[in-house]
């Protein structure tokens, strides 16, 4: 049986300030911290003598959400590579309006990239596929993951039993700070029981 709740990191600095996010190592905001405080807060009450591990990506926005969280829950902290967001290549450090304008290529598979040294959908697949084995073969039972919203589609994905080439249909993404709940029942039924839920943050 598994308990698992996903947090997508609380708001960050590209969310205001028009940049991209991907793999560059912005902060989150101070109603970012505020959102992750009241989230650790309202995990501690629910989550109390109840015994969880906690990975995190290892990019800035993630990590510091992750960090505020644990500390409410008193947890150590896992960083994963494996959970960054989707890394966009060479428009990385550029605005959006930049990646608009300079984009090669317009997503429509799972193989295409915007830029020609960026990831993938199957290329960010590939790289989270490993850590999800993982966790859901190993003895934990509960888990927490912080990570970010195009990474979180993506273990949404894998989670409910789609195959990656789905994701040229459809997709399952939350919005920051949101809180989701996902069970694995002892007949192997995946449950979500709320997804990317915001009262957390308020």
């Amino acid at each position: 049986m598994k308990n698992i709740i996903t947090i997508q990191h609380t708001q960050s600095i590209h969310h205001t300030n028009g940049m991209v996010g991907s793999w560059t190592d912005w902060d989150i905001t101070e109603l970012g911290i505020s959102q992750a405080e009241k989230i650790g807060e309202k995990l501690a009450q629910e989550l109390s003598g109840k015994n969880y591990v906690m990975y995190s990506s290892d990019l800035l926005r993630a990590k510091h959400t992750a960090e505020i969280v644990a500390k409410h829950l008193k947890l150590e902290l896992e960083l994963r590579q494996e959970l960054r967001e989707r890394n966009l290549g060479k428009c990385v450090g550029k605005s959006v309006q930049w990646m608009k304008e300079n984009k090669e290529t317009t997503e429509k598979t799972v193989d295409d990239r915007l830029f020609s040294d960026a990831e993938s959908k199957r290329d960010e697949w590939n790289r989270l596929k490993p850590f999800f084995d993982e966790i859901m073969s190993n003895d934990e039972e509960n888990i927490i993951i912080v990570s970010h919203g195009d990474l979180l589609s993506v273990f949404n994905m894998m989670w409910i039993g789609l195959e990656v080439e789905m994701t040229e249909k459809f997709e399952l993404f939350g919005l920051s700070g949101g809180v989701t709940f996902m069970f694995q029942l002892e007949d192997g039924k995946r449950v979500i029981r709320r997804m990317g839920d915001l009262s957390y943050t308020k």
